[in-house]
């Protein structure tokens, strides 16, 4: 394989641009920008993931929207309270939102995780359950009757496709994760061409970055597993699927190199030398996690405009999911360093 395919044609060096101002969002983005100094910092996670237990943790939350946490006795309660804050900052994206279209988009990732969960249910012939995320544009209980009627035809395009899609890409092989890979495409694809259709730069750029971190944990889980799938990568990223496909012919220690001239090399080679070292995905993960993170907070070059207001929702989301993986691990006795490995 040539050099010239392997060499991603990126013209940034570490995030791509993230459009201009748009000044019908002024009171959107300053709103948000007072809630972002109340979110918690890297030192107060850090502090949670070093406190002796769930209850010193807890503690540590005596404020604001997760207060009630310290009285939490179990996963049931802890995950209520979690959802809770989530269920509000999500209204509240949608109420500041002008682009309606735009919430529909981040709504419509509900709608992805519900086909994804039913499929799985009903391939491998299980009931069809009632956890349905209640976030999408699609109602619960219309999603489960039309499921339950196969009338797929009531469903939007994006969950049609994904639906058919999925189908035929598990009875060819009878492999579970066909089901995941097939859903994983076709929200990719709807990503890129909504991004595209609402003319928004930001979307565009943060849906490219997130297929090229999607790959590289597809290809490091197929190493791990020595997996021979080589046509499961998506498409539409900043990086073409031959590195990929190439990567996993190469040593764990050659991938670092590999993906130097990207902006993925620091993602690339902690994630890697984790894996081969603690035969784990956490810093894998929490690098992932950091390099979306880095480029939402790059929209603090924008005056006014929508791309802070999606940040804001994006970051306040993995705040609550930190809060959810450090007190859940903090209940089970795991180990510290563990914990921080992951934040």
């Amino acid at each position: 394989m040539s050099n010239e395919l392997l060499t991603p044609v990126v013209d940034f060096y570490t995030y791509p641009p993230i459009g201009p101002d748009d000044w019908r969002y002024a009171f959107q983005t300053a709103q948000v920008r007072v809630l972002q100094t109340q979110m918690l910092t890297r030192a107060n996670l850090h502090d949670m993931a070093n406190a002796a237990g769930f209850e010193q943790a807890a503690d540590l939350l005596s404020t604001g929207e997760y207060a009630r946490l310290r009285a939490a006795a179990g996963p049931a309660e802890i995950e209520a309270v979690l959802q809770t804050a989530r269920s509000s900052v999500r209204g509240l994206f949608s109420d500041l939102m002008i682009n309606k279209p735009i919430v529909e988009l981040f709504r419509a990732r509900d709608d992805f995780a519900n086909i994804r969960l039913a499929l799985r249910r009903t391939l491998t012939d299980k009931p069809l359950g009632t956890d349905y995320s209640s976030d999408g544009n699609v109602p619960p209980d219309l999603f489960k009757q039309l499921l339950e009627e196969e009338n797929y035809s009531l469903f939007p395009d994006y969950m049609q496709q994904a639906v058919e899609q999925a189908v035929l890409a598990y009875y060819q092989k009878k492999d579970i994760r066909s089901i995941d890979y097939a859903v994983d495409s076709v929200q990719a694809e709807y990503n890129i061409k909504t991004a595209r259709r609402l003319n928004s730069l930001f979307l565009l750029g943060l849906f490219r970055i997130r297929i090229d971190l999607t790959n590289i944990r597809t290809m490091l889980r197929l190493k791990f597993t020595d997996s021979q799938e080589r046509n499961v990568f998506l498409k539409g990223g900043f990086v073409e699927q031959e590195m990929f496909i190439h990567g996993l012919d190469l040593g764990y220690e050659a991938l670092a190199p590999l993906f130097f001239v990207t902006p993925y090399h620091r993602v690339v080679e902690a994630g890697a030398g984790y894996l081969a070292s603690s035969k784990s995905f956490l810093k894998l993960e929490q690098q992932c996690e950091e390099h979306i993170t880095g480029f939402l907070q790059s929209t603090v070059q924008i005056t006014a405009g929508p791309q802070p207001v999606i940040a804001y929702l994006l970051m306040k989301e993995n705040e609550t999911r930190n809060v959810r993986l450090i007190l859940t691990a903090k209940k089970n006795n795991l180990d510290t360093k563990l914990i921080l490995d992951r934040i």
